[in-house]
């Protein structure tokens, strides 16, 4: 796996690939690196916009956090920073269908403890019966020590994207 570049670098790819679709905001607040955010507003109607059969919005949030070794105190604390924070973006209301927060980890070795705390992260909230949406917390890990991606069980799709951007096949000339 192709993690053998400092964690400046792997930064800077995620973020390349991420602002493509998702504002991102660079941050010098202790271990957070940079803040993604992506929303998107669908509708369908019938001949005219007043006349709506449906309507939905959907967002995510993504936290991106570098540190040199990753303790489960530090996991904790940047858990509950990435939570506490993105539920104060998430607007549950009629039209409101998904909110995703993501916390991901870049760091050069992760200890055994913040790793299993990270794998069996499961923090799901819904709105008035989900009537008015729901939140789900996803969390990848990028440990350059052993080149691992590890994520929760809602986070599958993000160890997907993540050995897409870092495990790209080098093309022979």
């Amino acid at each position: 796996m192709d993690l053998e570049m400092s964690r400046e670098e792997m930064l800077e790819k995620l973020l390349e690939s991420y602002s493509a679709y998702f504002d991102v905001e660079r941050c010098q607040k202790g271990p957070l690196a940079a803040q993604c955010q992506f929303h998107v507003h669908s509708e369908k109607y019938v001949l005219v916009k007043k006349a709506k059969l449906w309507e939905h919005d959907c967002s995510e949030y993504v936290y991106i956090f570098s540190v040199p070794h990753l303790t489960e105190e530090l996991y904790r604390k940047c858990e509950e920073y990435a939570y506490r924070e993105g539920m104060k973006l998430i607007d549950p209301k009629p039209g409101h269908m998904y909110s995703y927060i993501t916390a991901v980890f870049l760091c050069d070795s992760c200890e055994e403890k913040a790793e299993k705390a990270l794998r069996k992260c499961r923090i799901y909230k819904s709105f008035h019966f989900s009537f008015y949406g729901w939140m789900d917390f996803h969390t990848a890990l990028l440990a350059r020590q052993g080149g691992r991606i590890i994520t929760n069980r809602s986070g599958r799709d993000k160890a997907k994207l993540m050995k897409n951007i870092f495990m790209k096949k080098k093309r022979s000339e």
